[in-house]
């Protein structure tokens, strides 16, 4: 079970995730976007001295329009560092800019705050667009494993990294089988065969230099060999295997398969080594939900209307949810100022029977709406339910996708859904998610 405070970071993860997504389709007029990145300990006189001397700089720009935009984005700039008295333990992140959005309005977007993880880099740019790679590169910092899958027929080159599974290379190779006839001949082919198997240790070697070495040191924290014979250790006695890749082996594991059958199931076979590692993580969380559905224990619940009957009622141990889910939670107000809660996915929001009321089919007033996912990460814990965000890049995670509709979770104890009321997604038995549904993409207005 993950601690608080691995969930909090996991939350603050996802977050950073669909603002990087949104802020990185932004696009604007000119260059007047402005991009401001300040690492721990930076001096904030320093970035606003900077920032003065931009102004004057862009007070010469010769176009009008994009001269305003310039300015109005380094004001805003000047404003947001002015909330703070010195830069967050983590560093500082600043985007202030004109968008055009998809209707072609222009639109100010003005955000500052602090990562849930120090950045060390430190960045000024006016562009056309948002420079989110620092940001990005929070997210990859998770431990990165090295896979080397190797046996008769050719190896395998991988990585697992967070929640992404990558092949990195691989080739093919033909040695030739013992030889048990022929007398003298025999002695040959044995030579012959010992040196193929030598040259084919060494292409192996050579490779795994060239995947998991970068400026002389290993870019991955462990590195697991597998194979369905002595190739591996073979590879790890041998004197062709680098030194600082053979400091890094974790683990050897034998396994049935090459190729990627045999990544999979290496993967698997390492897990306790990979316990950090969040594809793990996730196909262990959903094993366990299978394994609750296949033991007909009657504590699951899956899709929206059910989990969050199950989910009010107090009953969720754990909220599983596809990170991203493309679902909205919309408020709506009666004639008789009674307010109902709806959650759908943008294909039904074009629908505009689901904004009227049942009892007299006269359309409803929209309070509010936002994201549900942003909604679940705030109430989640008033629920007493542990959030789980979870993405469809491992099998286990795109079955829960596909079969379950990306929002689920474990309970309790059973629940009779029967005997749960409740307005909103309870009342509605077509406000499942459909996958189909989410080609419309994010809506920007969800984030800012």
């Amino acid at each position: 079970m993950s601690t608080s405070d691995e969930v909090d970071q996991n939350i603050e993860m996802w977050k950073m995730k669909r603002l990087i997504k949104s802020l990185a389709a932004a696009r604007g007029n000119g260059t007047s976007m402005i991009s401001l990145i300040l690492p721990p300990r930076s001096q904030l006189a320093q970035t606003t001295g900077m920032l003065a001397n931009e102004y004057g700089t862009a007070s010469n720009i010769k176009s009008r329009v994009n001269r305003l935009s310039v300015l109005s984005a380094i004001t805003s700039a000047q404003q947001r560092l002015k909330l703070y008295t010195r830069v967050p333990p983590n560093g500082l992140v600043v985007y202030c800019g004109t968008i055009v959005t998809e209707e072609g309005k222009e639109k100010k977007i003005n955000i500052d705050f602090e990562p849930f993880k120090p950045i060390n880099t430190s960045l000024y740019l006016c562009d056309n667009k948002f420079h989110v790679e620092p940001l990005a590169e929070l997210l990859q910092m998770d431990s990165r494993f090295g896979f080397i899958v190797l046996d008769g027929n050719g190896c395998l080159y991988g990585a697992v990294c967070g929640s992404t599974r990558e092949v990195l290379n691989s080739f093919t190779v033909e040695l030739p089988k013992k030889h048990g006839r022929g007398g003298q001949s025999a002695q040959r082919f044995g030579r012959i065969r010992e040196e193929k198997r030598h040259h084919y240790i060494r292409k192996v070697a050579e490779g795994a230099v060239q995947f998991f070495i970068t400026n002389d040191k290993a870019n991955v924290v462990g590195l697991i060999l597998a194979g369905s014979a002595e190739f591996k250790n073979d590879l790890q006695k041998s004197d062709l295997f680098d030194p600082r890749l053979a400091a890094k082996v974790v683990a050897t594991v034998d396994v049935s398969y090459g190729g990627e059958n045999g990544f999979n199931q290496a993967i698997n076979l390492s897990q306790e080594h990979l316990s950090n590692v969040k594809i793990v993580q996730e196909k262990r969380l959903i094993g366990a939900y299978f394994d609750e559905i296949a033991q007909d224990t009657g504590k699951v619940v899956y899709g929206i209307d059910e989990t969050l009957k199950a989910l009010d009622a107090g009953a969720v141990e754990k909220l599983i949810v596809w990170e991203n889910l493309d679902v909205s939670r919309i408020v709506l107000r009666a004639s008789d100022g009674s307010e109902v809660e709806r959650f759908l996915s943008p294909a039904q929001e074009k629908d505009r029977t689901n904004f009227r009321d049942k009892a007299t089919g006269a359309e409803m007033e929209v309070v509010s709406k936002e994201l549900m996912l942003e909604w679940l990460a705030e109430v989640y814990s008033q629920r007493g339910a542990t959030l789980e965000f979870i993405t469809d890049n491992s099998s286990e995670g795109a079955q829960f996708v596909r079969g379950f509709g990306g929002i689920g979770g474990t309970l309790r104890w059973q629940v009779d859904m029967a005997q749960l009321g409740g307005d909103g997604a309870g009342d509605d038995d077509d406000l499942y998610y459909d996958e189909d549904d989410d080609e419309n993409g994010d809506n920007f207005d969800n984030y800012f």
